[in-house]
């Protein structure tokens, strides 16, 4: 990857880690599913109405947005509204980097080599390390839920890679839309429409800007990058990137929630930033369908149009 595509990636990945304080802040405003909807309407609109139709297939846009939206950020809500610690809650969603290699084995054929394995063992150490600190005091339902939250997490990145969106701001936006009605049908359902309304009614600033932040910064800019750095490089490339979060959201949980972060904490993020940067510098693997989605072959049509109908 390019030093400016890594520099995307950890920021990004910063982003993302200290989403989780401002998730857990939010929480105390609103109900998780509600919370998660509003995200998404809030980074849908008035985007939808002047950034264009995306340049994929609908298919794309809805898998990648139940995937990603309902699947991952509204498990993720609810499993933090259990009781899942922001720390932990970033630590235990990076299980989807796992996911992520497994899916794009099975759906793209992209096979990561040895060195690329190797970093991802040593940073899947790294949440080993940290889970075994202190992943047994996080209540098991909360905790299954962020897993599968990271199954999803997994799907969407996956979904993403194969629609190889040429705008990936505008697909963001788009993916952005579909989760939302879904969403709101499952708050009404499980949260009830006096809860919804309750929160509404008492919204405040900060309610607001908590808001804003989830679905402009982190959502409209965060999973636009992201969309950028998967169309431009294999999915096992990019998604060890994410393995950083926990470092950032362990950081942040501490400094602002007070959350205590222990020696072997910071044991467990060391082999995490080793293994990341590992799995970055590893070759990238080879297959036909990375080959013509990052280095299209001029001058050759035959090639061009498989290419094109990959897409």
């Amino acid at each position: 990857m390019r030093p400016s595509h890594i520099a995307l990636a950890v920021l990004v990945t910063a982003i993302w880690g200290v989403n989780f304080v401002v998730i857990e802040v939010g929480l105390d405003h609103f109900p998780p599913l509600l919370f998660s909807a509003l995200r998404f309407l809030v980074a849908a609109l008035p985007a939808v109405f002047f950034v264009g139709r995306p340049k994929v297939a609908w298919k794309w846009v809805v898998g990648v947005g139940l995937a990603l939206g309902v699947m991952k950020f509204g498990l993720l809500f609810v499993g933090m509204n259990q009781g899942m610690p922001a720390g932990l809650s970033s630590l235990v969603l990076q299980i989807q980097a796992v996911f992520t290699a497994l899916f794009a084995f099975v759906a793209l054929g992209e096979r990561p080599g040895r060195i690329r394995l190797a970093g991802m063992v040593v940073a899947l150490a790294g949440i080993g390390v940290a889970a075994a600190d202190e992943g047994a005091s996080g209540p098991l339902l909360g905790f299954t839920l962020v897993v599968v939250a990271a199954v999803g997490w997994g799907v969407s990145n996956v979904l993403t890679r194969k629609a190889a969106p040429s705008a990936p701001f505008t697909f963001m936006v788009w993916t952005s839309a579909v989760p939302v009605l879904p969403l709101l049908a499952l708050s009404l359902t499980f949260e009830g429409w006096d809860r919804d309304t309750q929160a509404l009614a008492s919204l405040d600033l900060t309610g607001a800007g908590i808001i804003a932040f989830v679905a402009w910064v982190t959502t409209l800019f965060g999973f636009g990058a992201w969309s950028f750095l998967l169309r431009s490089h294999p999915a096992s490339s990019v998604a060890p990137f994410t393995l950083l979060v926990p470092v950032f959201g362990m950081s942040s949980a501490a400094l602002f929630l007070g959350e205590s972060v222990s020696p072997l904490r910071w044991c467990a993020a060391a082999l995490l930033v080793g293994g990341v940067a590992l799995a970055s510098l590893a070759p990238a693997p080879r297959n036909r369908a990375v080959q013509r989605v990052d280095t299209p072959a001029p001058a050759r049509p035959v090639e061009d149009h498989e290419a094109h109908a990959s897409r």
